[in-house]
């Protein structure tokens, strides 16, 4: 550089980093809670013409594993680390201090979105994330570990493990989503629209670029939402019932060659009926319930397929790669032995009956209900293999079809590999084929090593080699260990069965299976081989104390009650706060602990001139619990929603005249244990208005995806008297909230790990 440009050498800008050259796009499709035996191109039952026509056009992959629950799944498909490695030994709802427990993803595990995009690439997350802690998901923040901070420059969807498809609460970027207008709104429908959208959008603008579009949907998790349209598709065609389907299955499966001709159907797990031992009603009720999961599977494979054709058809469609998950775990057994309508009765240890379900069965699929299926149909969807979901020491917890398309990379279209995967291989694999490497240092910190293995080789050579030989798995004490063909297995708890008593790591048994022999677990060697076993067990130690799955944690319910566990809170502590009009769509984990105990709600408005005010004041939670104040017709409602099994109202008996106003709600808990009653007592300017009993109250949780709403109702309503949003028509100033102390029947515990 000289004096002035002019005797100067030509100024060069900084340039912007580019990928690799030729550098594939990345298209990565994740299900939620599916089965191996769930979709048709696997020996389902649910039709899967998206799945099929990938299929066709790349490889099958029948031993592709996840950790049997969905959070720790995702945070090792984004990471390449193990689960534990990672901190998400469970849901983040039940996060606990250990290090592999916090579900606080450390910076050390770097994601595949961060170093992709430093590497050149587009980048986008649509859909499910359940990988943010939940005491960060408010407005507030902080954003780092939101979608958009762990790499991804675009995000559109839920912070949640599962959530309402009719009336989501969603974010773009940082931004609340406001309700759709469209009386047909579908979130699984609008998930697909979004990733259309910002993919046509951006290879419009940067033709240039590579992109990585992650879409995780919210189906097939609950609650199972379908139109009847889709529903109707599917009449009669469970009525055989889960047993038979499971016999069906497998024959398909066979002819599809997805499974080895000798292999077993496994017996039916522990604890689950017989269809033939159901009355008549029962199969009408759990027959109706499958045909709205099928329904809704359907339509999601249905909306991932116009994902896929709009990919393809953009420039650069050939070199796209389209990665299809069927499942970020084994399909759900938490809608219990029964079936539920509101799943969060399971996370509060409360379980239903299905005399009472069956009052609804023409509603279930629409917007008044949370439901789920039986843990029957769950265990059938994972034919041929015993247990679900959350049982990571079987694959019916956790392998999982996968599906790889790659039009200008794959030469053995309609392959199948059998090659033994994990999730965490997936990203090493990746990194190889973009031509990256992975950083041993990202925005200064230094990374984890990768534990996955990439399997590149197997996608042109059926024949590779396994470059996976040994895998821990691990999930509430579930556990098993994968080494050289051997798979030993100790399944603690059944996962329909939300209470738990004390457990015994030395005294729970194990089983010992073959699986080059034995595809689908069926035959237990552990007598027969009793020091192989044992080596076995040793090095499920080994493993667990290399990946931070110590010390092992067994509790249930109890984890998802914050302030035992003693996560992070931006509440914990305070007895008084305050809100005001705006303060919507602020997460559970972030609004008043109000359960197990005594409150106060203070409410100041105004009632001004004209038509009688109507609109919500103040409301946590939704169909599935929490409660809210309201106005109706000018008079003042308080309605305590027990999990959608009963909802308690307290009307005022006329409405309130023109003028500033002091509305106050009161709760006197009984005490002396979880979920007790108390007396509730409404007053306005002072002077009681409505009051009665709550025989009973929520004792966990008040809902799995809603918090606090002043002004409106954001998400699902509290009951259904109203319209959403619910507009409040006066004025209000602001709503306090004065909490006593929780009491739950128990002596003070210690600051937990």
């Amino acid at each position: 550089m000289g004096r002035t440009q002019a005797d100067s050498d030509p100024a060069q800008f900084p340039q912007p980093i580019a990928a690799p050259e030729g550098a594939p796009n990345v298209v990565l499709l994740l299900i939620d809670d599916c089965g191996f035996g769930q979709f048709g191109t696997f020996g389902g039952g649910i039709p899967s013409p998206t799945m099929d026509k990938l299929a066709s056009q790349g490889l099958r992959f029948n031993r592709f594993h996840t950790t049997s629950l969905c959070s720790p799944t995702r945070a090792a498909l984004i990471t390449g680390r193990n689960h534990h490695s990672a901190s998400f030994a469970g849901i983040t709802e039940i996060a606990t201090g250990y290090d592999g427990y916090t579900c606080v993803l450390p910076k050390s595990c770097g994601t595949i979105g961060e170093v992709l995009r430093q590497n050149g690439y587009m980048t986008a997350w649509i859909g499910k994330n359940h990988n943010t802690p939940p005491w960060d998901t408010s407005l507030a923040g902080p954003f780092d570990r939101w979608a958009n901070g762990l790499g991804f420059d675009y995000f559109y969807g839920f912070n949640a493990g599962d959530m309402h498809h009719w009336n989501p609460i969603l974010w773009e970027n940082r931004n609340l989503v406001p309700k759709s207008p469209d009386p047909d709104y579908h979130l699984t429908t609008d998930i697909a629209d979004k990733a259309i959208n910002w993919v046509h959008q951006v290879k419009s603008i940067a033709p240039q670029r590579p992109y990585f579009l992650y879409v995780a949907t919210g189906a097939t998790h609950a609650p199972h939402h379908a139109s009847e349209e889709w529903i109707s598709k599917f009449k009669g065609q469970f009525d055989e019932g889960w047993d038979k389907y499971r016999e069906v299955t497998l024959e398909r499966q066979k002819k599809l060659g997805v499974v080895p001709q000798d292999t077993q159907l496994t017996e039916r797990s522990k604890g689950l009926p017989s269809w033939d031992s159901l009355n008549a009603d029962q199969k009408r009720l759990y027959s109706r319930m499958m045909e709205v999961f099928a329904g809704y599977g359907a339509q999601c494979d249905y909306e991932l397929g116009r994902v896929v054709d709009a990919c393809k058809a953009l420039p650069g469609g050939e070199n796209t790669i389209f990665i299809y998950i069927a499942g970020d775990n084994g399909s759900s057994a938490e809608g219990g032995l029964e079936g539920s309508l509101c799943e969060n009765l399971f996370f509060n240890g409360i379980t239903e009956k299905w005399e009472d379900n069956i009052k609804v069965i023409d509603e279930l699929g629409g917007p008044k209900h949370f439901n789920h299926f039986p843990a029957s149909w769950a265990h059938a969807m994972n034919a041929p293999f015993q247990w679900t979901k959350q049982v990571a020491s079987h694959f019916g917890g956790t392998r999982n079809p996968m599906i790889i398309s790659w039009e200008a990379g794959i030469k053995d279209k309609g392959g199948l590999r059998e090659q033994f995967l994990h999730t965490i291989d997936l990203v090493p694999t990746l990194y190889e084929l973009c031509g990256i490497t992975a950083p041993r240092e990202l925005n200064g910190i230094p990374q984890k090593p990768i534990e996955g293995i990439s399997f590149a080789a197997a996608l042109q050579d059926a024949k590779a080699p396994e470059t996976r030989k040994t895998q821990y798995f691990e999930l509430g004490c579930n556990r098993g260990l994968y080494h050289d063909g051997w798979m030993a297995s100790s399944p603690s708890f059944v996962p329909w069965e939300a209470n738990r008593g004390e457990w015994d790591p030395d005294k729970a048994p194990w089983e010992l299976y073959n699986i080059e022999e034995d595809f689908s677990q069926a035959n237990d060697l552990a007598d027969k081989y009793p020091e192989k076993l044992r080596q076995m067990q040793d090095m499920w130690w080994v493993e667990a104390a290399k990946y931070n799955v110590l010390p092992l944690d067994w509790r249930a319910t109890e984890r998802f009650n914050s302030e035992a566990m003693g996560r992070p809170s931006l509440v914990r502590g305070r007895d008084e706060l305050t809100y005001y009009p705006g303060n919507i769509a602020v997460p559970d984990a972030c609004s008043p602990p109000m359960l197990n105990k005594s409150w106060t709600i203070t409410a100041d408005i105004e009632i001004p001139e004209g038509d009688p005010v109507e609109g919500m004041v103040v409301t946590h939670g939704g169909i599935e619990g929490g409660y809210g104040l309201y106005l109706r017709a000018g008079k003042p409602v308080f309605v305590y929603n027990f999990l959608s099994l009963d909802r308690p109202t307290f009307e005022a008996s006329e409405a309130l005249p023109v003028g500033k106003h002091e509305l106050v709600v009161d709760f006197k808990y009984d005490g002396g244990g979880v979920g007790k009653g108390g007396q509730v007592t409404v007053k306005a300017n002072g002077k009681t208005i409505a009051e009665g009993r709550l025989e009973r109250t929520v004792p966990a949780q008040f809902s799995l995806g809603e918090g606090l709403d002043v002004g409106m109702d954001v998400g699902t309503p509290i009951d259904f008297t109203y319209e959403l949003p619910f507009l409040f028509t006066g004025k209000i100033e602001k709503v306090h909230f004065k909490l006593g102390k929780t009491d739950t029947g128990e002596p003070a515990a210690k600051e937990p790990a």
